[in-house]
């Protein structure tokens, strides 16, 4: 009979050579697949044995003349149904495949269904049921162009679900691909070295080297088979097959060490070691990939898939991670063999090993690597700077950020700064912005010209992360990583990834949440710093307005600087629930205290009362949805102060602020108006900002 083995991309050959050494003769090898040819009982054999196959469905017949509707129920009505169900059992078709006729799956499935379903109509005049959740038997249905293959399922639920796996971290591998590794590794060619994860996580692979180390057939603990519900089926025979495979499995010494450095998912590690009767023999600790030790005294492999962004908090830990570990494992795992396994081969460049054999994977979606190196005495001794940096005019960027630290500590002593710039682009191959808040750092990675090379930029964006943490003395855990980039409409609300995590910094008396990672700003807008002092030492008895509010900083300092009413105008409810967030933190509670949701534009052409102070920070340009028109700063300045003026009391100030490069302010419109200006850009910038004078414009603008 013939059958076909399913696998995931890239062990299709070691499936091929598996299934050739259980007793089967290969018939075809394609993507994701295997045909073979075999009786049923090494078909049998094969689902209780394959390490590689996550499914095998036995073939019960293959046309390809199948253009139609019409000709696909032909071709099902007319099977031999009988001999694999009888009209009580319960069955599924599952239809993949179109073509220009069969354009849709589900149609296409239930032509098959209604084939199966009037056959036994015909010949015993009863219908059989579908049952959508646990089936009796399923049915399979491939079309490829005009060639539809019926199959039987043979091995039933996929049978990479070894059953040890009762709980998995965060990045999980399936049971077949990490045999798959443990094969390419080599390590089963000497069982007798030592084998270490250092980033074991759930300890799937080590489970797995175990089990094949003692030629365990992983399917002797499955409760049942597919085929064992099918007519014909003969257990004293599978129980005698059984019972020859049970009498197979050894007992060698072996020595196995996993590591990880998360206590929580080290406890999932043991609970399926445990589970897989191999708590004994695995022996598993806590420990840092980052801070590697020796593990045994002979050489052996190490092996591990490594963790990506999902297992960490992010970029930092990964650079940070794969650099350390490729320096720990030069150190002390001299004449080791190593297997990497992961998704980002910029990542695994890092380590600064030279691999000597690669293999290609795919885990679930993502395409992924396995790397083999041997850590020779020349791989070890191989010449490299220490820090083992992509380039090593990339020091030049921790000199500076060392240098600009050092100039700014009297400063950030004196008004006790604790959230301040560190770096701005000062040297342009390294296009970056650092900002500090308390013991974290965030990198800004602006948009790279177009004319650099797209590889070179993010070789230096890693070293630029990797030196940053190092520098600042910052746990990498706490370094976060931002593309800025020039925000278009809803785009400057919408949050990232959620993570809620946040914390308070102060500001001259204020204080402020801050959240590094959920939105592409912090809360808190740095460059603005003196401009909100200025707020505070002159609100007192004011009637303070707050437009463009963001979080409401700038209204904290005027409530705390005794102003008599503030109402706070943003068109965000999220930045409004933040501003109020930052006024209960203050322990400001008024009546007169106001927060507004409104597009400001429309709110300000509209709006009546007077004020005495008001801060107008607009964006530089604004296509939102929830504007009715497109905002230009430089085009639109002077329409926003015809508004102004009418709500600016004669004694008023308004104290005006944007970001745009070259903003020049149309001093004969302003006069027109009985206005006057004053730039005090100088007077708003603080020393972090001094480098960048293009950061903001700052204007007092009054009655002339």
């Amino acid at each position: 009979m013939q059958f076909i083995a399913l696998t995931s991309i890239g062990i299709e050959q070691l499936l091929q050579d598996e299934i050739t050494q259980l007793g089967a003769s290969v018939l075809k090898l394609t993507v994701g697949s295997v045909t073979f040819e075999s009786d049923t009982l090494t078909a049998q054999k094969i689902c209780l044995s394959s390490r590689f196959a996550t499914r095998i469905m036995m073939l019960i017949a293959s046309k390809d003349t199948i253009k139609d509707k019409e000709a696909l129920y032909n071709f099902a009505r007319f099977q031999p149904w009988q001999e694999y169900f009888g009209p009580k059992q319960t069955f599924l078709v599952d239809f993949s495949g179109t073509n220009a006729e069969l354009k849709n799956t589900q149609f296409a499935g239930l032509v098959v269904k209604d084939a199966i379903v009037d056959y036994f109509q015909d010949l015993y005049e009863v219908r059989p049921n579908v049952d959508k959740q646990e089936p009796n038997v399923r049915v399979v249905a491939r079309l490829n162009r005009e060639t539809v293959n019926l199959y039987i399922d043979y091995s039933g639920p996929s049978l990479s679900q070894r059953g040890y796996r009762t709980a998995q971290g965060k990045a999980p591998i399936k049971e077949h691909l990490a045999a798959a590794l443990i094969k390419r590794s080599g390590w089963l060619t000497d069982i007798t070295q030592p084998l270490y994860d250092p980033c074991c996580g759930a300890g799937t692979l080590l489970i797995e080297a175990v089990s094949m180390a003692r030629n365990e057939a992983p399917g002797l603990e499955r409760e049942q088979f597919a085929f064992e519900r099918l007519p014909g089926f003969k257990e004293a025979q599978f129980l005698e097959l059984k019972e020859l495979l049970a009498a197979q499995v050894t007992s060698p010494n072996l020595y196995v060490i996993g590591h990880d450095v998360d206590r929580h998912v080290l406890g999932k590690a043991k609970d399926n070691c445990r589970k897989a009767g191999f708590g004994q023999i695995i022996t598993l600790d806590q420990g840092d990939a980052t801070k590697l030790k020796a593990v045994a005294k002979r050489p052996g492999v190490v092996i591990s898939n490594l963790p990506y962004g999902e297992r960490l908090g992010g970029t930092a830990e990964l650079i940070s991670l794969y650099r350390l570990l490729g320096q720990g494992l030069k150190q002390h795992f001299a004449n080791w063999h190593v297997s990497m396994f992961g998704s980002d081969e910029s990542l695994l460049k890092l380590l600064k090993l030279v691999k000597h054999k690669q293999y290609k994977f795919k885990n679930g979606p993502i395409d992924c690597l396995l790397n083999n190196y041997l850590l020779d005495e020349k791989q070890v001794q191989q010449s490299e700077a220490q820090t083992g940096l992509n380039y090593p005019a990339s020091e030049a960027f921790g000199n500076r950020l060392k240098k600009n630290n050092q100039a700014l500590k009297k400063w950030l002593k004196k008004d006790e700064v604790v959230a301040y710039r560190l770096y701005d682009a000062d040297i342009p191959e390294y296009n970056v912005a650092v900002d500090v808040y308390l013991d974290h750092v965030i990198v800004y990675e602006y948009a790279p010209p177009k004319q650099i090379d797209e590889e070179v930029a993010h070789k230096r964006l890693q070293d630029v992360i990797f030196l940053t943490g190092q520098q600042l003395e910052i746990n990498p855990d706490k370094v976060v990583v931002k593309q800025r980039k020039r925000q278009k409409g809803d785009a400057q609300y919408q949050s990232f990834a959620k993570r809620n995590e946040s914390f308070t910094v102060t500001e001259y008396g204020a204080k402020f949440k801050v959240n590094l990672h959920d939105y592409l700003d912090t809360g808190l807008f740095l460059d603005h710093r003196l401009a909100r002092r200025y707020i505070q030492q002159n609100s007192q008895d004011k009637r303070f307005l707050n437009l463009f509010a963001y979080t409401g900083s700038a209204s904290v300092h005027a409530a705390l600087g005794g102003a008599k009413s503030v109402t706070t105008v943003d068109m965000s409810k999220t930045y409004l629930d933040w501003a109020q967030e930052n006024f209960a933190l203050n322990n400001l509670k008024n009546a007169r205290y106001h927060f507004e949701k409104a597009d400001c534009l429309k709110w300000l052409e509209h709006a009546t009362g007077q004020y005495d102070l008001i801060f107008l920070d607009p964006p530089t340009f604004s296509n939102s949805k929830r504007m009715e028109d497109a905002f230009d700063v430089q085009r639109d300045h002077i329409k926003l102060f015809t508004w102004v003026k009418n709500i600016l009391s004669p004694t008023g100030t308004l104290l005006f602020s944007n970001n745009k490069r070259g903003f020049k302010i149309d001093q004969e419109a302003l006069e027109a108006l009985g206005l006057k200006a004053k730039n005090i850009t100088d007077q708003t910038l603080s020393p972090d900002f001094n480098r960048n004078k293009n950061i903001h414009n700052s204007w007092l603008i009054t009655y002339a």
